[in-house]
């Protein structure tokens, strides 16, 4: 995960906050290129205050009791650690955060990029540019021969006594169900690497297959147009709808499971109150057009630190340790555990098998096609019951759910695979705590000087929480190995990461009050900031659905892969 690697952010009118050789937070006044050529964030609240070795032994302690507590990844501890949320929406969420963070210019720095390309590709806007890249004229690789379609992968036949060999999609090579690799180079490690514009959506299967699944919905919705739009017109026709209806599903379907209804209608009806609110801009109106490079910074969102560091880093709770993946590698046969599926990516992991797990820091070792046997089944991560297929409902048993939003990390967090850091050789240096998610989520918010909770809930004119419920909590992480005086100093400058998280969870598992507010905000803004928007349009309503106000997850799927059992769960 390359954002667990970043190591300095580029505030506008800030500079670039980083760190110096002795781990102390430091702005550095950026060149016109830099200015330019850095991702562009920027800062909702207050700048908070330094942090000293106090402070990093508190957030050592902090780390540790989020990442050890036994009960937090247990397929059976029940309430109050499960959440209702069905287990897809942990890797679709995944998949979003590199959406709006995706740098659509990184590969051709220097190349025929101009400035207002440099600009646009580096501002967060919900239009999957993360799926499309810079469309088939300048991206062509990404694209099938008729520069409309994506490409996808096949996989590779298990034989012998692997897992499933004996099941008849298992054994053979099937093209559709992985992303395309690129197949060439001299080692297993280049050759197995994603074809994607962004290799982060390679770093672990799940996030992967969703991404898959994201190629197959917009060939399907090229299939579908193909008949009735003009051959220079449908690549942009079919790009629009796509990226409108993933609008209306994360709108209407994804942000009501995470974060209070309430707030999100209150954003989606009024209107955002503090971040970047549209009177602060005098050009709103107008944006560019697919293939339209003409436009101006003052037009693009930036991404708050807060967002990026703090409130979305929500998805780090609701991940389990063991899924339910397909037919062959569940909790009744072989158990498909966190680690696996890291192994089975190509950015973290090897593809497998080899020694798979063990050998997860070993370039070399490893396969260049996902083996048939880990193809998702889909109706174990979401719930087709909600469009009215109960036809493609599993058994509970067999269903993921997601973790509660909330303080308790899966143990796996623990110690990262190298590989999730952006590369395993930039990430070498990485051991002990560094390794510790948790740890480098706290400590990533003192390099950027980010406000504290109370302090952005002050400005949101929302009620904080009291010293109870940050110390005490709701079932989350015990505080019980931090002194009295550490205890004080949390609970009255609460490090906004942790704050909301434990403002979820005195909430039942739902970002509320500043978590929120910031996340509501954030994605109106990003939603914004797309050519194709609904944010822009309100009166558009999607068609691919069952009605002309309803377009889910589960929709999108059964568009994507027609409806039909053997493709969304294709080994039984």
């Amino acid at each position: 995960m390359k954002r667990h690697n970043r190591d300095n952010y580029y505030v506008v009118g800030e500079g670039i906050l980083t760190t110096d050789r002795n781990g102390n937070a430091a702005t550095v006044r950026p060149s016109a290129v830099a200015d330019v050529r850095k991702f562009r964030f920027s800062r909702l609240g207050p700048v908070g205050e330094p942090v000293d070795d106090a402070r990093r032994l508190i957030f050592e302690a902090v780390a540790t009791a989020m990442t050890t507590d036994p009960a937090a990844g247990d397929p059976e501890s029940g309430p109050p650690f499960d959440s209702g949320i069905p287990a897809g929406f942990t890797y679709l969420a995944q998949k979003v955060d590199h959406d709006m963070t995706f740098d659509a210019t990184a590969a051709q720095l220097g190349q025929d990029v101009t400035v207002d390309e440099l600009v646009q590709g580096r501002s967060p806007a919900l239009d999957l540019d993360s799926l499309y890249g810079r469309g088939p004229d300048k991206d062509p690789q990404f694209y099938a021969a008729d520069g409309v379609h994506i490409k996808t992968g096949t996989t590779g036949g298990v034989n012998g006594g692997a897992p499933g060999a004996d099941n008849p999609f298992a054994k053979v090579p099937r093209e559709g169900f992985d992303l395309p690799r690129v197949g060439t180079g001299s080692t297993p490690a280049e050759q197995r690497l994603a074809n994607i514009p962004d290799r982060r959506n390679d770093e672990n299967l799940a996030v992967a297959q969703t991404h898959l699944a994201f190629i197959r919905f917009h060939n399907r919705v090229v299939d579908k147009l193909a008949g009735t739009t003009p051959s220079a017109l449908l690549f942009p026709a079919a790009r629009a709808s796509v990226v409108r209806h993933y609008q209306w599903m994360l709108r209407t379907d994804f942000l009501p499971r995470i974060v209070e209804p309430d707030i999100v209608t209150d954003v989606f009806t009024n209107g955002r109150k503090f971040f970047e609110v549209p009177a602060e801009y005098d050009d709103l109106d107008w944006y560019p057009a697919y293939g339209d490079s003409r436009t101006e910074p003052r037009d693009l969102p930036t991404m708050p630190i807060e967002f990026s560091v703090a409130a979305y880093r929500l998805g780090h709770s609701m991940i389990r340790d063991v899924y339910n993946w397909n037919a062959i590698f569940n909790t009744k046969r072989i158990p498909a555990t966190l680690l696996l599926l890291f192994a089975f990516s190509g950015t973290s992991g090897i593809l497998a098998p080899a020694g798979a797990a063990e050998d997860l820091d070993d370039p070399e070792a490893g396969t260049t096609q996902l083996p048939g046997n880990w193809v998702a089944d889909f109706r174990r991560l979401y719930d087709f019951g909600e469009a009215g297929r109960d036809d493609l409902k599993v058994d509970p048993d067999d269903f993921n759910i997601t973790k509660r939003i909330d303080t308790l990390l899966v143990n796996p967090l623990q110690v990262l695979p190298r590989g999730s850091f952006g590369g395993r050789d930039a990430a070498i240096h990485a051991v002990g705590r560094e390794l510790n998610l948790a740890f480098r989520n706290l400590t990533r918010s003192g390099m950027v000087r980010l406000c504290s909770g109370q302090q952005l809930a002050e400005q949101f004119g929302v009620k904080s929480m009291d010293a109870g419920q940050i110390i005490g909590g709701n079932g989350g992480a015990s505080l019980d190995g931090l002194n009295d005086d550490q205890k004080n100093s949390l609970a009255q400058n609460t490090p906004l990461w942790f704050y909301v998280l434990r403002e979820a969870e005195v909430n039942g598992g739902r970002l509320t009050g500043v978590g929120g507010r910031v996340v509501a905000e954030v994605f109106h803004r990003a939603m914004e900031g797309s050519r194709a928007s609904i944010v822009r349009d309100p009166q558009w309503r999607p068609d691919l659905g069952p009605d002309e106000d309803t377009f889910r997850m589960v929709d999108l799927l059964l568009f994507a892969f027609e409806g039909k059992k053997e493709l969304l769960a294709p080994l039984g």
